[in-house]
């Protein structure tokens, strides 16, 4: 069977970013997810392929350690320090910039911000908070923005929706949007599509853009994203992806799989072709 057309462009590939919710597992349920059939598998095989590997994620509803030890529960090869996340990243912002949040997040984020000062808000950190979106609490984050003198909302992402294993879920996106419209201002968002994100990772594995490869299930956030930092970008056909996303507007993944299983297939199966055309013309 051929290659696909995206296959191609793996020349000087050194390293993997993935997405995870809806990449290696569908969120929701008594379990706390389901692995996507042959993900598991994928993630080892990468590993032992001796690519660089590090897995980006909007989860905004518990600290990384604690979302680390659900996927290594679920048999997933995991470790933290591979994992790179909005709220991490955005408590490194606020220190930075001495910076001190009213926090509207899910409680189990809450511990992430421990270390940080809030007293007396200088600004708004949003995430996916779930339930915790109820009307009482967006109006106290409306007032609070209202209420300085240079309004400054933090997005730990501005993802649309996600999938869980009952359906699609409204994200962070929609409720930032809100406070936007509402405080005629514009969020700053910290994970994916922002550009230091991805960048932030490439650096930690000491590669550049077009030595990576982006696999995700959302064709803005996770395939345009990566595309403006240069790298080249797989759309899996699983978590929120819709047919319509191959036809979108502004963005076009490099190419479409229908699982991370069958990306990393045809990804080390041209990887070893081309070592292997390599040694014999030595």
């Amino acid at each position: 069977m051929a290659a696909p057309a995206w296959a191609g462009g793996l020349r000087g590939l050194r390293a993997l970013l993935l997405d995870i919710s809806g990449v290696l597992y569908d969120s929701g349920g008594p379990s706390g997810g389901t692995p996507i059939q042959g993900s598991r598998e994928a993630v080892s095989r990468i590993k032992k392929s001796g690519l660089k590997l590090r897995f980006c994620t909007n989860e905004t509803q518990a600290t990384r350690g604690k979302f680390v030890e659900k996927l290594q529960h679920l048999g997933f090869d995991v470790s933290e320090d591979e994992v790179f996340a909005p709220a991490p990243a955005a408590c490194r912002i606020l220190q930075e910039r001495g910076l001190r949040p009213h926090l509207l997040v899910h409680d189990a984020l809450v511990p992430e911000f421990d270390q940080i000062e809030k007293s007396n808000p200088n600004c708004v950190v949003i995430g996916d908070a779930a339930e915790n979106f109820s009307y009482s609490n967006l109006n106290e984050a409306f007032q609070a923005l209202m209420g300085m003198d240079k309004p400054l909302l933090i997005s730990l992402g501005r993802g649309r929706y996600y999938k869980e294993t009952d359906g699609l879920k409204l994200d962070v996106g929609v409720y930032m949007k809100a406070l936007e419209y509402a405080c005629d201002i514009e969020a700053e968002v910290v994970g994916k599509p922002a550009r230091m994100f991805f960048l932030s990772a490439l650096a930690d594995m000491g590669v550049e853009p077009h030595q990576a490869l982006m696999i995700g299930d959302d064709i803005v956030n996770d395939v345009g994203g990566a595309q403006q930092c240069g790298m080249k970008a797989l759309q899996v056909r699983t978590g929120k992806y819709r047919p319509c996303d191959e036809h979108h507007p502004q963005v076009r993944a490099d190419g479409y799989v229908n699982n991370l299983a069958e990306a990393v297939d045809t990804i080390l199966q041209q990887l070893n072709q081309g070592e292997s055309a390599q040694a014999a013309g030595m």
